[in-house]
């Protein structure tokens, strides 16, 4: 069965030796992010502080820091059956006939259970704050000295489509201004500034929920990069393989789960923008001062003793790397889905995911690396990937040593290197022209063939079938440990 919200995960941890509680008293500025840096640099567990200076909240920190609590997290083993729940839903044909709609029953059921549903009522309603409503009542991170205070790093950033209606969860940082303002970090490529824009260019706001601590598929979800049209909520479902349980917010139009810790209710004005930053981001730099549209705090709806869910970011590898494993097994099947060369993927966690990623193919004709990087590159989110290495399927793209040796034998630079330059990049980008506007690079490492250019197709050295099956069989003869 799914978690309901983070306190059955939490105990779910507990009972599975996966959570360490802090009962001494810990400080919010710089130390409590250091104590969770040193946790998760070493692979430790789930951090719960139960005594937080100057606070009245416990905070969790760690909580997907690993690929054992993940699989716990989400209840699967292989990560790439959420993807392929997904695949199957977009291959789903209307019927034509009464026998195959009668085929569908099932499938149209897996859909309605996994919908989100309105109740009337929830733990997250337990305690509403209105006009006293304040964000410095929530114990968010200082991480870094040089950091321009305290930010929001976990919150599950809430917008709908002002067209389509359709509802987006991102995970957004927020610096904290004051009791009623927090600097909104919506880089222009994510979907929550889209939405932000549309708004804009109507000359109107946007209302914003901002969820703290909530089920793990739903804190999932709002990371994942999902398909532009799928409800964030849906999705969440069937990561979940059960819908999600909403409440209605008080002051705003939005829905927020009806299990979730804290609730922030408010608005952005296409007015109002502020200088954000600087901030150690997971790159491993501080980003720099750029101006973001503000949130402004209308109330705040909560448990009455509510758990603040964060993170810390840094250089790799801290909790964010895991989630991004997720998140390149979870999507594989989609991006077969439109590549069906595509043979594995991965993204490694040192180059922040963003930077780098390799893929393998099962090659039939020429130039098919090429098509297969420049496709990668237009896909979603993949668009900001900064570096594509794409190699023959006989390599195993989570071996650095394998691709690097493929890299070496297979590419001839000036011939199997692509470089596009003045293209879209990922906003923390430390070596950019400047905001958003970076260079690409792909390499072909696959075995190339004549009509590419090689002038012989030359053949690897592998052991004959019946050599291998005699040392085989005699191996034990030979008297080798």
């Amino acid at each position: 069965m799914p978690f309901e919200n983070l306190r059955e995960y939490i105990n779910a941890l507990e009972e599975n030796n996966m959570l360490s509680r802090v009962k001494a008293k810990v400080s919010v500025d710089l130390e409590m992010a250091e104590i969770l840096r040193r946790v998760m640099y070493s692979n430790g567990k789930a951090i719960l502080f139960e005594n937080v200076e100057n606070y009245n909240m416990r905070v969790l920190g760690n909580a997907f820091g690993s690929i054992d609590r993940l699989r716990l997290a989400l209840g699967v083993d292989n990560f790439e059956d959420i993807g392929e729940r997904i695949v199957a839903l977009t291959r789903m044909e209307i019927p034509s006939s009464i026998l195959s709609k009668l085929k569908m029953l099932p499938r149209l059921a897996e859909i309605s259970d996994t919908a989100p549903k309105i109740v009337s009522k929830g733990h997250v309603q337990e305690v509403y704050e209105s006009n006293e409503a304040s964000l410095l009542t929530l114990p968010a991170l200082k991480s870094w000295p040089k950091d321009a205070g305290r930010f929001i790093t976990f919150g599950l950033v809430l917008t709908k489509n002002p067209e389509s209606g359709v509802r987006n969860l991102g995970v957004y940082r927020m610096q904290i201004v004051d009791d009623k303002h927090a600097i909104m970090h919506w880089q222009i490529h994510k979907r929550g500034a889209q939405h932000y824009l549309i708004s804009k260019e109507k000359g109107k706001g946007i209302e914003v929920a901002v969820i703290i601590g909530c089920d793990p598929a739903t804190v999932f979800s709002a990371v994942a990069p999902v398909p532009e049209g799928i409800d964030k909520y849906l999705f969440s479902g069937i990561v979940r393989g059960k819908g999600l349980r909403l409440v209605r917010c008080n002051s705003i139009d939005l829905e927020v789960p009806a299990e979730a810790e804290i609730v922030l209710e408010g608005y952005v004005d296409p007015n109002n923008t502020m200088l954000e930053g600087p901030f150690g981001d997971h790159v491993g730099y501080y980003s720099q001062q750029e101006y973001y549209p503000v949130f402004t705090l209308k109330g705040i709806m909560r448990r009455e003793d509510p758990i603040y869910l964060t993170t810390v970011v840094g250089k790799p590898v801290l909790e964010d790397s895991y989630i991004g494993y997720v998140i390149e097994r979870s999507f594989l099947p989609l991006i077969r889905l439109f590549h069906p060369e595509v043979v594995d993927f991965s993204m490694p966690a040192y180059g922040w995911f963003q930077g780098l990623a390799i893929v393998s193919i099962k090659k039939r004709y020429p130039f098919q690396a090429k098509k297969v990087m420049l496709g990668l590159w237009g896909l979603g989110q993949l668009s900001l990937t900064k570096m594509i290495i794409v190699v023959d399927d006989d390599i195993d793209v989570h071996n650095i040593n394998e691709v690097i040796w493929a890299v070496t034998a297979r590419c001839n630079p000036a011939r199997d290197i692509v470089i596009i330059d003045n293209a879209p990049t990922d906003t923390l980008d430390p070596s950019a022209y400047s905001s958003n506007v970076g260079s690409k690079i792909g390499i072909d490492a696959t075995t190339k063939l004549k009509e590419e250019g090689a002038w012989e197709v030359f053949e690897l050295a592998k052991v004959d079938d019946n050599t291998k099956r005699l040392v085989d069989m005699r191996w034990k003869e030979y008297g080798i440990d």
